[in-house]
């Protein structure tokens, strides 16, 4: 399973015709999407009946990445963080078999040292035995004994463009799951990929992975979604072809 989303789901208005016309933004998404990234949780909480909703609201096969709050990863750093955390597990908790992997995002300025993380993984993996995966964002973090502690406590290392270094351009970590975060470059949030990037892009994507487009301040993610969702559906039905 290769799940393909953006950040948020919006319908930008030159893609909207390939969605369907009437409903809430949320329904028509996920009827041509089956992923989405939910963002709003780093800056603020949601009640348990907002994110049910939300999960009644969407087909069956569709799944929600969540991002942590930013209290735990970028206020305290992941140290001291028992009460959020179990707040922010708690509340996402409603969205059922239809939550998907808790997305840890990590400030820049954040380098590893193996006992805070080692502490915040176990703290996090008593709680939590689903799919959990990482975005550092400090050089520290991409180094082969990065990617053993990761791997000991199933976590995946976000694989992101723009890249901080050339290592985080690809997965790391926990080999069961890749995820790629897409934020557009060369300008962040807001330069589109299109089609011979995705296509080149789509070589490494391997199953099962969730790819998702964080290049929505101009409406890009959406369309550079679509363009990945065709490319692979063309690949898989060629794959079907061969002798």
């Amino acid at each position: 399973m290769i799940r393909i989303g953006t950040a948020g789901w919006s319908v930008p208005a030159t893609v909207r015709d390939r969605f369907p016309a009437e409903g809430a933004t949320l329904h028509r998404y996920a009827a041509v999407l089956d992923a989405v990234e939910i963002n709003s949780s780093f800056y603020r909480p949601h009640k348990p009946q907002t994110y049910a909703r939300w999960a009644a609201a969407t087909p069956e096969r569709f799944r929600f990445a969540v991002k942590a709050p930013k209290t735990i990863t970028h206020e305290r750093r992941l140290v001291d963080a028992d009460e959020p955390l179990d707040r922010f597990l708690g509340d996402t908790a409603a969205l059922g078999h239809k939550r998907g992997p808790v997305l840890v995002q990590l400030p820049p300025s954040l380098r590893l040292d193996p006992a805070i993380a080692g502490s915040f993984f176990d703290r996090l993996r008593t709680r939590y035995d689903g799919e959990v995966v990482l975005e550092p964002r400090h050089g520290s973090w991409f180094t082969p004994e990065a990617d053993t502690l990761l791997s000991s406590w199933r976590i995946a290392r976000v694989a992101a463009d723009p890249a901080v270094t050339d290592t985080a351009r690809a997965p790391g970590g926990w080999t069961g799951l890749q995820y790629w975060r897409l934020h557009g470059s060369p300008r962040t949030y807001a330069s589109a990929y299109g089609r011979e990037r995705l296509e080149t892009m789509a070589a490494d994507v391997a199953d099962p992975a969730w790819v998702l487009f964080d290049n929505t301040m101009f409406g890009a993610a959406a369309a550079d979604a679509l363009i990945l969702q065709a490319i692979l559906r063309s690949d898989a039905a060629d794959a079907k072809l061969e002798p």
